[in-house]
Formats: C-alpha cells, structure tokens, sequence
C-alpha cells in the first residue's frame, strides 16, 4: 500500500498553545504552521484511540481561525454534532488529555457543557447549532444592546436538519441578531450528501462568474467600509443573476459571504475579522475537504469517517478484535442489509429508507441492487418517518432504519403520522441500547419506554442474527399497523450462512423458553441480544450448581400474556427483567404492571427485579465496561442472583 504521506514532525507551535488565549499571540503569518502540527497531532491520536478523523481534519482551520479572532470563551462558539470539533478541544486546554477521548472517564468526543468553559453547548445530534447560538445569544444579550459574539459552525450535511432551518428562519426575523453562521461545507456528512440543498450550494460554490465577480468588488471596497455595506445590494442582485436565483440564506434575511476556502486558515482570519464588527444575522460559506492533510481520507471519505485504529504513516487500517469465539461473526446491521435486499427481491412493495446513514445500517447493498427502491433522505429522521406513512400510505412496505438514539427526534411523527392511522410502516432501530465510546448523546437508551406507551405498534427486539431475518419477514406479512424491531450496534453472533436461509413466520406477541430446569427458583426474562449476557450467567451459574431458568420475551407490545402466567404459575421465587434500555418504564416495568394488575405479587412471585439503564445519563466508554457499570453484563447478572441465596 502506498505510503500516506505523513512524517511525524517536532512540534514548534503545538505545545505552546494550551488556550485560545497563548493561540491569540502567534502572528497570522504562523498560523498554518500551527495548523500542520495540529493535524498531525489528530492523526496520531486518532490512529491509535479510535474516533471521528475526517471531519475534524478538515474543519482545523475553522477551529483555529475562530479563535482567533473571536474572545472565546466570552464569546461564545457552537459546534453542530461535535465530529468536527477536536481541533476545538486541543486548543481549548485537553491537548493532554486527549489520549483519553471517548474512553471511560476520559474526555467526551463531542462538546460538553460541563466539560469546558469553551463548549457553549452539547452537540451529538446534528442541526442543533444555530438554534442553540441564538438562544445563547438573546439569553447574554444587554439592556444596551451589546453581549457576546455568538458564532455556530454546522456542516453542510446537518443544514439539511429541519432544525436548522428553523433556526435560520427566527433568527433572520430580527435584523439585531448579530449572529454568524459557519457553514462547513464538504460535500458530505457520513455518506456522500443528498437533496436539492447539495445542488444549490454547489452551484453557489461553482460559479466562476459570480465569484470573480464577488471577488473583484470585495478587494475594490477593501478600505472603504463604509462603501461596502452600500454596494452590499448591488453584490447580492449580482449573485441573483449569475445564479439565475435567489440566494436561499439571503431569503432567511441573512448576508451572505462566500464561498471561501475553509482550509486556508490565512484567508479565514481576515474574512472573519470583518465579519465580527458586522452587525445582524450573518453567514460565512467555507468549503472544507473532509480528511484534508491526510491522503488516505481524502481519497475515501466515507470510510475514514471514523476509521478505527491504523498505521498513521501506511494508512493501513487494521481489522477489528473478533468475537470472544474467534469465529467470523456478523453484525447485527449487515444481517439487516442482505436480508432487506432477499425481502425487496421476493416482494415488489417494500423499499428501504434511512436518514444519511446508509452506510452505517447497510442500507447501501439496497441502494445498490435495487436504487430506484431505497431512499435517503438526508439528516431529517421526522421526514423519514412522515415520508415512510405516506409510502406506505400508497400501498408500499417501508422499512425505515434510524438509530435509535436519533429516533427520538421523530416520536410525534411515529405517533400522529404512522401509529394512529395503523400504516405498516417497519420502523428497524439500529444502534439500540448501549453504543460504546459515542457516549450518552448516542446510546439508544429510551427507546422501549417512549414506544411502549402508544398504542397499536408491535415492538421487537431480536436475540440473534436468525431472530432478526424472522421477525423482519413476519412484518411484511401481518396486518396489525407499525412495526417497530430494535437491535444493537454489532456483532449478531452467527456466521455468514445465515445469509440466505428460508425464513420462518414469527408468532406475534410470543416469547420463546431458553431454560426451564424443573428446580429453578430463579427466572431471568430478558429481550432482545442482551439475552445473551443472561445465557452466559445461567451456564456459569448452572456450573456452580445453582439452577436458573431463562426466557426470552422476545416482544416488548403485545407481551406475551401466557408466558407471563406460565413463569408465575412454576412458583419462582424471583423473576429477574434484563433489558438494554432505561429501569424506568422499560419492560421490566411492562412485567411488573402485567403481575400486579393481576395479583400474581407477593405470591408465589415474591419479588420482580428489574436490570437495565440506571435512571441517569451513562457516559462514555466501551460496551463491555459500561454493561458492567451497569450491572448487565453476565457477570453482574450472575452476582446479583448469587446474592439471592445469601439473602434467603
């Protein structure tokens, strides 16, 4: 493989600036040097504690320029997401810690509040950043009028967000909002970008004749200011007719400024010192190159997004850890993809739809094999769901794969638009449960409590890769409205011979016996691929003479009714719920209400212990550590049954 084109190089700059304040006393003129050493510092992280490359690659100089400039932290600085936002957190005091981002106990690989001073607001969902800086910016505004500098930087991806844009559309209604928007603009967010605002950014970022013209008046104007806000007019009808249309930013009541090169950190200064003593609602257009500096993820975007641990001078990236088996194991998303594709080939209705992350849930071996039937529709998960009804609507069988964490954004739309008029719209959840070092922005921790409530879904969750293939085809034959299967990010736990084998109709609202010794007084009742923590603590416990049965739920709405009665009637003394999702109004509580409403309590059912998600944000780490932390992992299951018997 050829070399990536990198040396690593004795930092001149880079250990001097611990603050944006030590960056303020570099000359402008050592500011790409600066830069070169910063970029190098990610890629030798990164390579060795994975985490998000490309886009913080290519917004170094953003980050570096607007410190420059602006008086942050007094001035306040929004970064959208946060997969951009590394070079902010070297700069802002964490350059020593940053061998700890994303690990447990370490520092978070998005912005946090409560980790710095200079993260003015969270961000791990996209699209979020000018609405928070305007409220940010009202909130510190002055009787007088002044206050801080409030500056939002969002990627052309996120602006896709609807958020986004009714962030523009209220900040743009009050000519005193003196606001500015950085749009970090590289063509892609994870997957390559889509949608008519790609189009029309591109033909703004492309036309030679309205940038040279826009270039020529901008230098001819230069010392006299004055004279330049005048002819700002006579600017923006030249861009109406070079572009044969309005500017959409300019509709929203905003200046335009742009396009400029976002990697030219020289450039940037000087557009921003003019920008910051600019009154009003503002937006800067920069157009950055996602992994710039580092050839490798230049050359594939997509995949060195977050690339995981490599060799930073070959660029090889090297193979992830196996599963405990050693054995060739599947993920849980790409038993999704192939089994859509098997599904969409076998039935004409169904089509696949995912919010910019076709990629990351294998919708892509759809829009490969069949591109007319698969839809991405952008950063936009409400969009997704309102779009998959009206699909459905028309007589299709939509699956709509979002990640359970940004699912959220859409609940009213599950609601109103698919769940009340009974449409058989397939809601798959990817990334459910706890997700690793993403952190509490992305666990898909709530997802069975907000479902659970509404009526008329059924709601799955998959103990395995052949449970998953099965239910997904037992929603495309029933009748009975939205579907909603969550599963968790990674390893299904079977080889590729899955693939391909005949399906099998799933009973609706019927759990499976996994265990049932004669003398358990013990019974765990698990759903979805947590399960397999709980097999593991019954044959550790079994080996320790202690037996314990097992059930798997398997649905989470309608509840399996006669399972419940079953596990009453045998007499255990303890039913043990273990869910990947929040205590609190999870399925444990679903069971609890289920035996309680029908006086089964205080029985021969002594007592239901409920194990999942503590009522708290959990914070980042790896999967293993966090479901220890937890107490869901097989071990703490097993502990905790242990404990039963010294309670006795």
């Amino acid at each position: 493989m050829p070399k990536a084109e990198k040396k690593t190089q004795t930092p001149t700059y880079l250990d001097r600036i611990d603050s944006p304040a030590d960056l303020r006393q570099l000359a402008i003129d050592e500011l790409p040097a600066y830069c070169a050493e910063l970029r190098e510092f990610i890629i030798r992280e990164v390579s060795a504690n994975p985490g998000h490359l490309g886009a913080s690659l290519g917004a170094v100089e953003l980050a570096v320029a607007i410190h420059y400039v602006y008086d942050t932290p007094n001035d306040k600085l929004v970064w959208d997401v946060g997969h951009q936002a590394y070079a902010h957190k070297i700069i802002t005091g964490r350059r020593d810690r940053f061998h700890t981002n994303r690990k447990l106990g370490g520092i978070s690989g998005f912005p946090k509040m409560s980790e710095s001073p200079y993260d003015a607001f969270g961000a791990g969902h996209s699209s979020i950043s000018i609405s928070a800086a305007l409220g940010l910016l009202r909130g510190l505004r002055t009787e007088a009028g002044g206050g801080a500098k409030c500056v939002a930087v969002i990627g052309d991806g996120a602006m896709t967000g609807g958020l986004a844009f009714e962030g523009l559309n209220n900040a743009g209604a009050d000519p005193a909002n003196d606001l500015l928007v950085v749009l970090n603009d590289n063509r892609i967010s994870i997957d390559p970008n889509v949608g008519a605002l790609k189009e029309a950014l591109l033909e703004i970022s492309t036309s030679r004749h309205y940038n040279r013209f826009k270039e020529t008046t901008w230098r001819a104007l230069d010392r006299t200011p004055r004279l330049r806000r005048m002819i700002q007019k006579v600017v923006n009808g030249a861009k109406s007719f070079f572009l044969h249309q309005s500017n959409l930013f300019e509709s929203f009541n905003f200046r335009y400024f742009g396009p400029v090169d976002g990697n030219d950190v020289v450039a940037l200064v000087r557009a921003l010192r003019d920008l910051r003593s600019l009154p009003g609602p503002k937006i800067l257009h920069t157009l950055t190159v996602k992994g710039k500096g580092y050839a490798p993820a230049e050359r594939d975007q997509t995949e060195w997004h977050a690339p995981g641990k490599f060799d930073p001078e070959t660029g090889e990236r090297f193979a992830a850890t196996k599963a405990e088996s050693g054995m060739q194991t599947l993920k849980f998303q790409e038993v999704f993809g192939h089994t859509l594709v098997e599904l969409a080939e076998a039935d004409e209705r169904i089509v696949g739809i995912t919010p910019a992350m076709p990629t990351g849930c294998s919708m892509n071996l759809l829009m490969e094999r069949m591109p007319e039937r698969a839809y991405d529709v952008g950063i936009a998960e409400g969009h997704a769901v309102t779009f998959s009804a009206g699909l459905a609507a028309a007589g299709r069988v939509p699956f709509c794969n979002i990640y359970s964490s940004f699912m959220q954004r859409a609940v009213d739309n599950i609601i109103h638009d698919a769940a009340l008029q009974r449409l058989p719209v397939v809601l798959c959840l990817d990334r459910a449960g706890l997700v690793g070092e993403d952190g509490a922005t992305h666990h898909g921790a709530f997802d069975l409590a907000l479902l659970r409530g509404i009526p008329d879904l059924t709601i799955a969750a998959p103990m395995d890769a052949v449970e998953l293939r099965n239910l997904m085809y037992t929603a495309t034959l029933t009748d009975n409205g939205m579907w909603v299967i969550r599963y968790p990010r990674g390893g299904a736990f079977a080889a590729e011979e899955v693939l391909g084998t005949p399906f099998s109709r799933v009973d609706v609202g019927k759990g499976r016996i996994l265990n049932e010794p004669e003398n358990a007084n013990v019974a765990i009742l698990s759903i979805g691929a947590i399960g397999l923590e709980a097999a593991k603590a019954v044959t550790a416990l079994a080996g320790e003479g202690m037996a314990v049965a097992h059930y798997d739920l398997r649905f989470a709405k309608p509840l399996d009714e006669e399972l419940l009665l079953r596990i009453a009637a045998r007499g255990y003394r303890r039913v043990v719920t273990v869910e990947d999702g929040v205590i609190a109004g999870g399925v444990g509580s679903a069971v609890l209400e289920f035996l309680s409403d029908r006086n089964l309590l205080g029985g021969a059912v002594r007592e239901v212990v409920r194990l999942g998600l503590p009522d708290r944000f959990v914070e980042h780490g790896a999967v293993g550590e966090l479901r220890r932390a937890c107490g869901i992992d097989a071990e703490s299951i097993a502990e905790r049954i242990r404990n039963f018997a010294t309670a006795d």
